[in-house]
């Protein structure tokens, strides 16, 4: 019998070829990063959403043109690739890779956290390092933007075992770090445990000291009070200064978090603590609705110390349900703070929460919603704090930490949450400016874009061509 032509599936669109067509003056940029950059969608990604907001700014500032900024910009000063061989506890060889982006050290050292998750790419790495030279320059501190990480897998592996892959990988990495030179902090899958390990071969191999190369070390030996929790407090305190703004308050808001790990745990307290009810949680197995509002103790229980599912949350707690295999954006919330990874909140997750009345949006992790999902909230009135903006605090209590390693002193809790309180409402207050500035008016994506932009772009016309 003969069988008719086989039929194959078509190819989902991926983010990249959702984009919008940019504005001639910044078209060629965005084609030559194609072109340059081909297989990595989340950076293309990452300078298309900055191109298309800066245009107003390269109206008003010719100079920004003639002198190549942003051909500059899109181009790292340096990347560097290279192997992780280590021994695991069985006595077999393994090899990952380690990546270092360093972007930018126009405004100061380069700065940015290590990702370990086996997701790492060139692509996110780069796009992450992108992002990060917008965001530190938005901070104020005088920090550059970098990234870094590997495609090695911490989960489920020994003490042992994490510990001999960071001294591997600093092994390679040290020759292109120092405290005026780059600094990294952690990201996922990098905390304390690993920043432990690396900073200690660092001091091995180079028989120095630097308690500032590298931050969100233990407050015992030169950690920062709320490092730990600045990322998540930061974007609370971001949004909380958007619905100011606006005639708003969080007091009594229902918040929907999405992640389960640093970032959405301490957005979580910071939530509480101001008096709003954050409803839900989640993992990659799905999520959890509590009506009575989540849980801090419990939610860090099973996540921090039992490493367990967030279903195991919900097995305990007689007010909240388990919903498997979705995102928490279906749940009606007033504000929203995606705080797990890029690209998980989508345009349909956005129609959801428009139509269920959400009033803000802040990013709680780095490039949480696609584009579609980004124009949704714009075009529909939506406060949308980009992540740039809304998730500065923990790079700028990272600062913060370095400035009390080079003064060597120690803040208090207290101390410390009040300078990133001040700096989260700077940063907020510069993105706000700046949308007005360029007639966007409460348009934070313009915003922050063009007021980190701005910064980085007076500094390397002031320094040349390098």
């Amino acid at each position: 019998m003969r069988r008719g032509p086989r039929s194959v599936p078509k190819k989902a669109p991926s983010v990249t070829d959702t984009l919008v067509a940019l504005p001639s003056a910044v078209r060629t940029v965005f084609d030559t990063v194609q072109a340059r950059n081909p297989h990595e969608p989340e950076f293309q990604q990452a300078v298309h959403e900055v191109l298309d907001s800066i245009v107003p700014v390269l109206e008003r500032h010719p100079e920004f043109v003639s002198g190549g900024i942003v051909e500059r910009l899109v181009e790292p000063e340096r990347q560097i690739m290279f192997r992780v061989p280590w021994v695991d506890d069985q006595g077999t060889l393994q090899v990952d890779r380690g990546f270092r982006v360093q972007f930018s050290s126009v405004l100061g050292p380069y700065k940015g956290g290590l990702r370990f998750h086996p997701t790492v790419n060139l692509s996110i790495i780069k796009f992450l390092g992108f992002e990060q030279i917008f965001k530190n320059a938005l901070t104020g501190q005088g920090i550059g933007g970098a990234k870094g990480g590997s495609d090695f897998d911490p989960h489920g592996r020994s003490d042992g075992e994490i510990m001999r892959f960071c001294q591997s990988f600093m092994n390679e990495l040290y020759r292109h770090l120092g405290e005026h030179t780059d600094v990294p902090a952690g990201d996922i899958g990098v905390g304390a445990r690993e920043i432990g390990y690396l900073f200690g071969q660092y001091r091995k191999i180079t028989n120095r000291h630097e308690s500032g190369m590298f931050t969100g070390k233990g407050v015992q030996w030169g950690g920062a009070e709320v490092r730990t929790e600045a990322t998540g407090y930061g974007a609370v305190f971001f949004v909380q200064n958007m619905l100011a703004v606006h005639g708003q308050q969080l007091a009594g808001r229902r918040v929907g978090v999405s992640g389960s790990g640093n970032v959405a745990i301490y957005a979580i307290d910071k939530v509480h603590q101001l008096g709003g009810i954050p409803v839900t949680a989640s993992d990659s197995s799905g999520y959890v609705v509590d009506d009575a509002g989540i849980d801090v103790g419990l939610l860090r229980q099973v996540k921090e110390i039992e490493r367990g599912r967030i279903a195991e949350y919900a097995a305990r707690r007689a007010s909240a349900r388990f919903v498997e295999g979705a995102r928490p954006w279906e749940v009606p919330m007033d504000v929203a703070l995606p705080s797990a990874t890029q690209n998980e909140l989508d345009e349909l997750d956005a129609s959801a929460l428009i139509g269920n009345g959400v009033r803000a949006v802040a990013e709680g992790a780095n490039m949480p919603s696609t584009p579609g999902a980004v124009a949704a909230f714009r075009e529909s009135g939506v406060l949308f704090g980009p992540g740039k903006a809304a998730n500065a605090g923990g790079v700028a209590t990272s600062a913060l930490e370095m400035s009390q390693n080079a003064a060597r002193q120690r803040w208090t809790f207290a101390d410390s949450e009040e300078k990133l309180r001040s700096i989260m409402s700077d940063v907020h207050d510069a993105a706000f400016a700046a949308s007005e500035r360029y007639d966007r008016p409460g348009d934070y994506v313009v915003g922050a874009n063009a007021a980190g932009f701005t910064r980085v772009a007076h500094a390397m016309l002031a320094q040349g061509v390098i």
